[in-house]
């Protein structure tokens, strides 16, 4: 009882908190994720109590994080006012087509050469960092649905959050099978007989394809029930924004038993439902449920992050550590980001915003989760996360104080 109380005035100061820091922050040259993981360090190391580590607990870490990053994709598809369309999402196909493995193969490299690791425990942790934070990206995204905050940069880097978490799905998997092939646990064979073979066919065709088509008729079933029955049984009637959890789950649920990508099932059902009687209230009350649970969420989990960056979560670091992260988050992002916008028409400016801010987060840590518990075979599981965590503290830390007078300028 006496640790109860305590806990129940911290977590009821974090709800709080979350309402009301960002309104206080938004003038700032500050973010709401820097000053959780500041409390958590603090309360951690006055406390003189150790926060949980990931590699400890890590099914329980790909269990939280994955949790937070399926709300996070709902609320980030309900935003987006911009239908779908090969010229109006340029930017974004060339962002997921081109940047993204460019990432993937330059931190790769990196993790070879530099950190001297193995080619698919390099890959598993290239693979981790590719993907840019639909969590912690809150502040770079557009507004919420129908608030006209839609800039080219804001739509590139929400629509790019939302869609490459889960195209980083089949880089993950790719690793995990070299993993095991390079153990000796799969079946040999040639290139079409193979592991290779059934990634390609598998892992990138077939999971792509089905959790794109499963979400789209999730999300169209779900505005059939919201806008399209009468009007006393429609869902839309009730106003009840929670809904929002309940679509997000039976989404990643379906896709998930259909051996799909669950992230891109979940992201396509916001974006078929938000389509679907676009001027409609409803899209609104969705995703501010959404956005305010992801919120909590992200408090809580960054407050125990900053936590475990006192209790030994980055004990494995070394110099050489420091410097990949640094050349992946100030050469390999922005440069592979300026290289898939060449000879897209919009300003300069709007192109380094959208090729800078490539924020790593709560989707990293997700990634990595996942790849140690599907293959024991990476190499040095503490050490890597020591490499997540400095990309996540960094990230948080360079884009949360440049966000706004960056921002600032382009929405100008």
């Amino acid at each position: 009882m006496d640790s109860y109380i305590p806990f129940l005035i911290g977590l009821g100061a974090i709800v709080l908190l979350t309402a009301w820091l960002p309104m206080v922050l938004r003038p700032l040259p500050l973010s709401l994720p820097i000053l959780c993981v500041a409390f958590g360090a603090i309360l951690f190391a006055i406390g003189g109590a150790d926060a949980p580590l990931p590699l400890a607990h890590v099914e329980m870490t790909r269990l939280v994080t994955e949790i937070i990053v399926i709300i996070a994709l709902m609320g980030a598809g309900l935003k987006l006012d911009r239908p779908i369309g090969w010229v109006r999402w340029r930017t974004t196909w060339r962002l997921l087509a081109i940047a993204m493995p460019v990432s993937i193969a330059g931190m790769t490299f990196l993790g070879w050469g530099l950190l001297g690791l193995g080619l698919p425990t390099a890959l598993l942790l290239a693979a981790s960092l590719a993907p840019t934070d639909p969590v912690l990206a809150s502040d770079v995204q557009v507004g919420p649905p129908k608030s006209g905050e839609d800039g080219e940069a804001r739509f590139a880097l929400t629509s790019e959050a939302g869609l490459n978490d889960g195209l980083a799905f089949p880089f993950v998997n790719l690793a995990i099978a070299a993993a095991l092939a390079a153990a000796g646990e799969t079946a040999s064979g040639g290139w079409l007989s193979g592991w290779l073979a059934d990634w390609l066919l598998i892992d990138v065709i077939w999971k792509i394809a089905a959790g794109c088509l499963i979400g789209w008729t999730i999300g169209r079933g779900f505005a059939w029930l919201s806008f399209r029955l009468p009007r006393q049984l429609r869902l839309s009637t009730t106003g009840d924004g929670f809904a929002a959890l309940g679509m997000t789950f039976i989404a990643y649920g379906i896709a998930e038993a259909a051996q799909s990508y669950g992230f891109v099932a979940v992201f396509v059902t916001a974006l078929a439902l938000r389509r679907a009687e676009p001027n409609h209230e409803y899209h609104v009350r969705l995703h501010d449920f959404a956005e305010q649970i992801e919120r909590v969420a992200m408090m809580l989990v960054l407050v125990l992050f900053g936590g475990a960056l006192t209790s030994g979560l980055l004990a494995e670091l070394d110099w050489v550590a420091v410097a990949f992260c640094a050349a992946c988050l100030l050469i390999v992002r922005p440069l592979s980001g300026l290289i898939s916008l060449s000879g897209v028409a919009c300003p300069f400016g709007e192109k380094a915003v959208i090729a800078f801010f490539g924020i790593r987060g709560i989707g990293s840590a997700y990634y990595l989760a996942y790849g140690l518990t599907h293959a024991e075979h990476f190499e040095r599981p503490e050490y890597l996360w020591s490499v997540i965590a400095l990309m996540i503290l960094t990230s948080i830390v360079i884009h949360g104080v440049t966000v706004t007078p960056a921002l600032r300028e382009i929405d100008k």
